[in-house]
């Protein structure tokens, strides 16, 4: 949670606020979202491979936590206090704050995706584990999300900005604690024994070969994309298309609300259907519930129903990558040897931020084609917006299917709690 409160209040808000309240261009802010989170293609990479040769009184994970919990704070709060400066120094600032907010999530999050495996080798425990961490993540973005308007309007008043700053300091003030408590709590029982020091490029080479770890990489890539575009266009959506503002409030925390209900529905579903077959069913059923949401619009109660069904099918997919990303470095211990936590866990980091960015980029680029103008807005920027929002979501659940179809095993822990997936 300590994580993900600052990155879906970003997620949420972070594009309207820079167009809507800044009032920078939508095509440039684009840009900003889309060249940051690009870089952290090498950024995530270097993380990754330090965690594997991190050796530390606390771990190999836990001290980035220690380190990394109080600048986090700060820079949530900066990213969202933009100067009244000049608009190309408002969008240098921009990048600044942003590219420094992604830094410091790679700092944290690859740790934390590493420590899962070293807490535990068991599918089982994986799966609980995973719903846990389910469970944080709902916590995080129903407060980033459905918290965030309603407390800029008690603290700041008619001054968004300074609202904005003040919601900042609050969700930075959670996450502070919630970070310094997974320090404390969290403890690795399992190491790779391998040495700290290696080649990165052949690292690199067999990460790239490891199937498991291939069809992880798409799969969350794809629901990040899809994540992406929903949360940075649900405000406009919800203004321009459905012609109710309250509805964000709802829409934005029901991804939330339908990831925490999955958090415990999900493991025992996919322990008896298993990764691939489960998530295969989940995804079509979304799929067919978008495509049919359009026919609902003109009843907000039926709407919101359909809606709610469709957030949930694909909410139980965000467990099973959690645990498909554990499953990965037994595969590449399996077929290498060793096992590379803290690379293998950088790469899915990437898919993550990667597939964010383009979501929400490629929704900022459509609002600067369409000629988008807060308060003037046009029938055909209307149209495109209904179009992005429903079409995006069928197209890439779609494409999750045939992605996930390729996962290489659906094996339970055996007797000594390994999985077994070199055997697939």
């Amino acid at each position: 949670m300590g994580t993900s409160l600052a990155y879906n209040m970003a997620s949420g808000f972070l594009l309207y606020y820079y167009t809507d309240v800044v009032r920078l261009p939508a095509a440039a802010v684009g840009t900003v979202f889309l060249v940051a989170r690009l870089l952290d293609a090498i950024i995530d990479m270097i993380v990754g491979v330090s965690v594997d040769r991190t050796r530390s009184r606390w771990g190999r994970t836990r001290v980035y936590f220690l380190i990394t919990a109080l600048p986090y704070a700060l820079v949530t709060v900066l990213v969202f206090k933009v100067p009244a400066w000049g608009q190309t120094a408002q969008l240098v600032y921009a990048f600044a704050t942003f590219k420094a907010l992604g830094i410091l999530m790679s700092l944290q999050a690859i740790p934390y995706t590493a420590l899962m495996p070293m807490m535990t080798l068991d599918t089982t425990e994986r799966l609980k584990l995973s719903g846990m961490r389910s469970v944080g993540t709902s916590v995080s973005v129903v407060l980033g999300t459905a918290a965030t308007m309603p407390l800029v309007g008690l603290f700041g008043g008619s001054d968004p900005q300074r609202g904005f700053v003040a919601v900042a300091v609050v969700f930075a003030g959670i996450g502070l604690i919630t970070t310094f408590a997974l320090f404390r709590n969290c403890r690795e029982r399992h190491d790779d024994q391998s040495n700290p020091r290696f080649a990165i490029l052949p690292a690199i080479g067999e990460m790239l070969q490891n199937r498991a770890w291939l069809v992880c990489f798409g799969f969350c890539l794809t629901y990040f994309v899809r994540f992406g575009v929903m949360m940075s266009a649900t405000a406009y959506f919800a203004i321009e298309v459905l012609r109710s503002p309250a509805m964000i409030s709802v829409m934005l925390p029901a991804v939330a609300g339908m990831l925490l209900l999955s958090s415990f529905v999900a493991p025992p579903i996919l322990a008896r259907t298993g990764i691939r077959k489960g998530s295969t069913i989940v995804l079509a059923v979304a799929a067919v519930l978008f495509a049919l949401l359009p026919l609902t619009e003109g009843n907000l109660a039926a709407f919101t129903a359909l809606y709610l069904a469709a957030c949930l099918a694909p909410s139980i997919t965000i467990t099973a990558a959690f645990t498909m990303i554990a499953e990965c470095a037994d595969h590449h211990e399996a077929r290498f040897g060793v096992r590379r936590e803290g690379l293998l866990s950088s790469g899915i980091s990437l898919s993550t931020k990667v597939g964010m960015a383009l979501g929400t980029a490629g929704f900022a680029y459509l609002l600067g084609e369409v000629g988008y103008t807060p308060g003037h807005v046009t029938a055909s920027a209307r149209e495109a917006i209904r179009l992005a929002y429903y079409g995006s979501a069928v197209l890439l659940l779609t494409l999750q299917v045939g992605i996930v179809l390729f996962w290489p095993a659906d094996r339970l822990g055996d007797s000594r709690g390994r999985t077994p997936l070199a055997a697939a």
